[in-house]
C-alpha cells in the first residue's frame, strides 16, 4: 500500500501518479517486438556508449562465427531500453550512439561493424532473421528481404513507428543536433512525418531535462491528422509531447466566420504585422501637461518635456506594448526620487514603489499607454476604414484595404464573427503587447500550407528553441501556400537553417508516384521527381465510366478493394462526399471518417480531398479527379489538392471518372486500363 510508505496524502498521491506514469510510458504495443536487430561489432565500441553499457554487459563477446574468436561485443536494437535483474542492459535503445551503425552502416562504410542482422516478426513471434556481413568482400550488397516486407506490410489503423526501417537519409535528419532548425521537404511517402516524429523522440532522449523544462509541441494540420499520427510517440515511450494544430495555438476567439480567399491571402500576407505593429502603437501619446505627485506636505514636480523624453526613450527601445506600460510608471517615479534625493532626502525602492502607485502618476500612464485589448483592437481595424486606412497607409493598397473590411462591423469581440484568419491577427498583437512562451522544440507538420502570419505565429512558439519543419511544396493546397522554403523559414523567424530533401519514397508504388509527378512541371517544377523503392508494382488502373453510372463504379470499386488486405480510402472531392456517404449507407456499407482507427470489421474510411493530407491507406479509390481540382478557387490549388489525392496509397490506385481527366495528366509511362 502507498499509503504505507509515505508521509501524508499528498505524497501518496504523488508517488501514485509518478507510477502511473510509468507504467504508461513502459506499455508496449501488442505483437511488438523487444528488439529488431542485433549489432555484432568488430571491436567493443567503448564505455559509456550504449545506455551504461560496460564491458561484458551486452552478448559475450567470445562467441565464434565465421571469421572466428570476436574481440567486439553484441548489441540487440530495440524500441526501448530493457536490462536484466543485475541493471545489464539486454536491448538497446534505437536511439544510442551505439545503435546508430544499425542505420548507416554499409558496404563502403561498414562502422566497425562484423555483422547487421534484422529480425523478422509475426505477430510478435520470431519468424526469421537475415544477415548482412558488412566487412566480408565475397558478400554482395543486397536489399533486404525483411526491410522490404516491413515497408510494403498493410496499414491498419493509425501511423505506426518505422525505428526498424529508418534509412540513412533519414536517419540523418533524426539524428540533427538541437542547436539548430531543420526543414525536411519531402515527396509523398518519403516518411516525413515519421521522420518529424522519430526526431522529437530522439531529440528527448539526447536532451531530455532540458525539453523536459522547456517542452516540445508537434503542429498538425488538422485534427483527423493529429489522431492518425498520435499513438507514433506513446509507442516509444514519450508521453509528455503535446499535439495541436495551428487554429489550436491561435484560439484566443470563437471561429464562427469564414473569409473569402482574397481576403485570407491578404489577412495572412506578413505585410500584416507591420499594420498591428503601428496600430497597437497608435495608442501612445506624448504627454502635455506635467506629473505632480504629493507626498506628505511635499509636491513633486516632474515636466510634461521629462515625461516626453521618458516615453520617447520607451517608444525607441521597441519593446513590448505591455512591457513598457510597466517600465513607464517606474520610469515616472524614478525621476521624482532624483528630485527627492536632490532636495536632501534618502528615498529607497519601497518609495519608489509607493510612487510608482501613486494616483498621479497612474494617470499619466492611463492617459499616454493605456491598455490594449488585442481581440478589440483587431476589431476596431478590420471593422472601422478611417483607422485600417491611417494604419496600413503605405503598406496595403486601398483595394486591399476594402477586400479585409468588415461589410457590416461588430460591436463586441464576442458578438464578431471571427475567422480562423482573424485569430492570427489576434495573436499577433497579443504578442505585441506580451511576448508569447517560447517552447523547446516545436515539430511543424505540412508546414508549405502556412500563410506568412501563421507562420510567425508558430514562430513565436520556438523562439529561444529550434524547430523541425516538414512538407512538400508540390502538396500546397492554399492560395497563399508558400513558393520556397527560404521564404517560410524567413518568416518563422529560422532563417539560414538547414533544408534537407528526400526523394526516395517507401509508401507510394512506382507506378502511382510516377503518374502523380505528371503534374509537378505544373505545380512544381522546381522539385526533384520522387522515386519509390518498393519492389511490389501495386494495383494501378483508370477506369472511365459515364456520367450516370459513376456512383455505382465508386461503389464498386470499394467492393472490389475490400477483397483486399488492408486499409480502404475513398477520396472525393468535398461536395461529392454527401453523395458518397448517402450511397454506400444505401447498400449497407459502414465507412469511417478521417482520423477514425480502423480495424478488421471497418476497413473503409470516405475522406474529403481536402482532409486527405498527411493520411495513407492501403488501397485508394480516387473519385472525380476533375471535381477534385474545380473545388479549389485556382487551377493550380486544385491540381496540388488533386497530386495529394494520388499519393496516399501504399498498395493500389483506382482512379474512377466520368468528366475528362486534367490534361496535365495526359501522356505516356502508365499502364491506362
Amino acid at each position: 500500500n502507498i499509503a504505507d510508505v509515505t508521509a501524508n496524502w499528498v505524497n501518496a498521491e504523488v508517488l501514485q501518479g509518478e507510477i502511473d506514469a510509468r507504467i504508461k510510458a513502459l506499455a508496449d504495443l501488442a505483437h511488438t517486438p523487444l528488439f529488431f536487430g542485433r549489432l555484432d561489432y568488430l571491436h567493443a565500441p567503448g564505455l559509456g556508449l550504449a545506455e551504461g553499457a560496460s564491458k561484458g554487459a551486452a552478448d559475450s563477446a567470445s562467441d565464434e562465427g565465421a571469421g572466428g574468436p570476436r574481440t567486439g561485443e553484441n548489441f540487440y536494437i530495440g524500441r526501448r531500453h530493457v536490462h536484466d535483474a543485475g541493471g545489464d542492459p539486454m536491448v538497446i535503445d534505437w536511439r544510442a550512439p551505439v545503435s546508430q551503425p544499425f542505420y548507416r552502416a554499409s558496404k563502403k562504410d561498414p562502422m566497425d561493424l562484423e555483422l547487421r542482422r534484422r529480425f523478422g516478426y509475426t505477430a510478435g513471434e520470431l519468424t526469421a532473421y537475415e544477415d548482412e556481413h558488412l566487412t566480408d568482400p565475397a558478400e554482395a550488397a543486397q536489399t533486404s528481404r525483411l526491410l522490404q516486407s516491413e515497408i510494403e506490410r498493410p496499414r491498419v489503423g493509425p501511423m505506426r513507428d518505422i525505428v526498424a526501417t529508418i534509412q540513412p537519409e533519414q536517419d540523418e535528419i533524426v539524428r540533427a543536433g538541437i542547436g539548430g532548425s531543420v526543414c525536411v521537404q519531402g515527396a509523398p511517402g518519403t516518411g516525413k512525418t515519421a521522420v518529424g516524429l522519430h526526431r522529437v523522440a530522439y531529440l528527448l532522449y539526447a536532451h531530455r531535462e532540458r525539453l523536459a523544462r522547456s517542452g516540445t509541441l508537434v503542429i498538425g494540420p488538422n485534427r483527423s491528422f493529429l489522431n492518425y499520427i498520435e499513438q507514433v510517440l506513446p509507442a516509444l515511450g514519450e508521453l509528455e509531447v503535446k499535439q495541436a494544430t495551428v487554429d489550436d495555438l491561435v484560439a484566443h476567439v470563437e471561429v464562427r466566420g469564414t473569409d473569402g480567399a482574397a481576403a485570407a491571402t491578404v489577412k495572412g500576407d506578413a505585410r500584416m504585422a507591420e499594420v498591428l505593429r503601428r496600430a497597437v502603437r497608435s495608442h501612445i501619446t506624448l504627454p502635455v501637461e506635467p506629473c505632480m505627485v504629493v507626498r506628505g506636505s511635499r509636491r513633486w514636480r516632474v515636466p510634461a518635456y521629462e515625461l516626453e523624453e521618458i516615453v520617447r526613450e520607451l517608444m525607441d527601445r521597441d519593446i513590448r506594448y505591455g512591457a513598457a506600460r510597466e517600465a513607464l510608471p517606474q520610469r515616472i517615479a524614478h525621476a521624482v526620487l532624483v528630485r527627492m534625493e536632490q532636495a536632501g532626502e534618502a528615498p529607497d525602492d519601497r518609495v519608489q514603489d509607493a510612487v510608482a502607485r501613486n494616483a498621479a502618476v497612474k494617470a499619466v500612464v492611463k492617459e499616454v499607454w493605456p491598455p490594449v485589448d488585442p481581440a478589440k483592437l483587431v476589431l476596431r481595424l478590420l471593422g472601422d476604414a478611417e483607422f485600417l486606412a491611417e494604419q496600413a497607409a503605405d503598406i496595403l493598397t486601398p483595394e486591399e484595404q476594402r477586400t479585409i473590411l468588415w461589410a457590416k462591423p461588430a460591436r463586441s469581440p464576442k458578438s464578431a464573427k471571427w475567422s480562423a484568419a482573424d485569430t492570427v491577427l489576434i495573436d499577433e498583437a497579443t504578442d505585441l503587447i506580451t511576448r508569447t512562451h517560447s517552447l523547446g522544440h516545436v515539430v511543424l507538420d505540412e508546414a508549405q500550407d502556412l500563410s506568412p502570419m501563421q507562420y510567425r505565429a508558430v514562430g513565436r512558439r520556438c523562439t529561444t528553441g529550434s524547430a523541425t519543419i516538414l512538407g512538400d511544396i508540390a502538396q500546397g493546397t492554399t492560395p497563399w501556400a508558400t513558393d520556397t522554403w527560404e521564404e517560410a523559414l524567413a518568416h518563422l523567424g529560422k532563417p539560414g537553417s538547414a533544408v534537407e530533401e528526400l526523394t526516395q519514397g517507401f509508401r507510394v508504388p512506382r507506378e502511382v508516384i510516377a503518374y502523380a509527378s505528371r503534374l509537378l512541371p505544373a505545380i512544381a517544377p522546381d522539385l526533384t521527381e520522387a522515386t519509390s523503392i518498393r519492389e511490389s508494382a501495386g494495383d494501378f488502373e483508370i477506369r472511365t465510366v459515364a456520367a450516370d453510372d459513376l456512383d455505382a463504379a465508386v461503389l464498386a470499386a470499394c467492393d472490389e478493394a475490400l477483397t483486399k488486405e488492408g486499409s480502404i480510402g475513398l477520396i472525393a472531392a468535398d461536395a461529392r462526399v454527401p453523395v458518397l456517404r448517402a450511397a454506400l449507407e444505401a447498400t449497407g456499407v459502414t465507412c469511417l471518417a478521417p482520423g477514425e482507427e480502423t480495424s478488421a470489421e471497418s476497413r473503409l474510411t470516405l475522406v474529403p480531398a481536402t482532409l486527405a493530407k498527411g493520411l495513407e491507406y492501403d488501397y485508394v479509390v480516387l473519385d472525380e479527379p476533375a471535381a477534385i481540382v474545380d473545388g479549389e478557387p485556382d487551377e493550380r490549388t486544385g491540381l496540388r489538392r488533386l497530386y495529394v489525392s494520388l499519393t496516399r496509397p501504399v498498395s493500389g490506385l483506382m482512379v474512377i471518372h466520368a468528366a475528362p481527366l486534367p490534361a496535365q495528366l495526359n501522356g505516356t509511362g502508365a499502364a491506362l486500363l
